[in-house]
């Protein structure tokens, strides 16, 4: 967990190393966004059905999606990463985060190479993981910046994670006093989507992590208790984050579980093959 400021901005730092579950994952939109530092071979991100898949070997960004993309980590892998709460790229861009939605982008692109070659060969030559998340963290105190509007984004960001996607739009908007188009318009600024893209995002999650797949699903129940207007309301959103059906996500998260029981990247990640 990184020290304030930070706090406000990232979830979590991590260290990854090992050999991945799968060839290929798939990762459904989710209400964060994150940074790679690769120190392995590289990766290979496709970040929509329209995008051919790229190779990133110094690392990536990506900030908060609206569709599911899919990850090729090599064998073996390492890196490390950043867990990023929506709004809290903003900071470290030097362009709006709508420009960067659902197209990930190497590190290099964001930070430039000199810098990103300087950083990675300090990562590498760390003394441990514990070291290396550290050094991680002081960059990022290092090129935190001021951010206009981060304020604003930020908190309303944070009333429509504490409902879990589900108060009116128009209440935020009232509640902050500024007009939709402005709000609107910082949010594609600084997270990438509208506040109403980032509710459904929200939405999604909690409705997910309210399954357990170990467990028969009462989809009526679910789907009623998320506030999706219908099952068939329901299956649509599925499909639109997902790529699957309901009950296909369920299928697919149950062989994670039974081929990789307690992996560290369980919970969220799907077997894509």
């Amino acid at each position: 967990m990184p020290r304030p400021p930070l706090d406000g901005l990232i979830d979590d730092l991590y260290y990854l190393e090992g050999t991945p579950p799968y060839p290929r994952l798939t990762l459904p939109p989710m209400p964060a966004a994150l940074l790679i530092v690769n120190l392995g071979a590289p990766f290979r991100i496709r970040g929509g059905n329209d995008i051919a898949t790229a190779e990133y070997a110094d690392g990536c960004v990506i900030t908060t999606p609206t569709r599911a993309f899919e990850f090729r980590y090599p064998r073996p892998t390492r890196s490390v990463g950043v867990h990023v709460k929506p709004w809290g790229l903003a900071p470290f861009l030097p362009m709006p985060a709508a420009e960067l939605r659902d197209r990930p982008v190497t590190l290099e692109q964001v930070w430039g190479r000199p810098a990103v070659a300087e950083l990675r060969d300090r990562l590498a030559t760390a003394d441990g993981p514990h070291a290396m998340l550290t050094l991680l963290e002081e960059e990022l105190r290092r090129r935190l910046s001021e951010t206009t509007g981060l304020g604003l984004v930020r908190h309303t960001s944070g009333v429509i994670a504490a409902t879990s996607g589900a108060v009116p739009i128009g209440d935020l908007r009232t509640a902050a006093g500024v007009s939709s188009t402005h709000l609107a318009q910082r949010f594609k600024e600084l997270v990438g989507v509208t506040p109403k893209r980032l509710a459904r995002t929200y939405r999604f999650a909690a409705t997910v992590f309210a399954i357990d797949p170990a467990r028969p699903v009462d989809w009526g129940a679910l789907a009623s208790g998320a506030g999706y207007f219908d099952q068939a309301h329901f299956g649509h959103e599925f499909r639109a984050f997902t790529g699957l059906t309901p009950t296909r996500y369920v299928e697919v998260r149950r062989r994670f579980l039974r081929e990789h029981p307690g992996h560290v990247i369980d919970g969220w990640s799907l077997p894509a093959d």
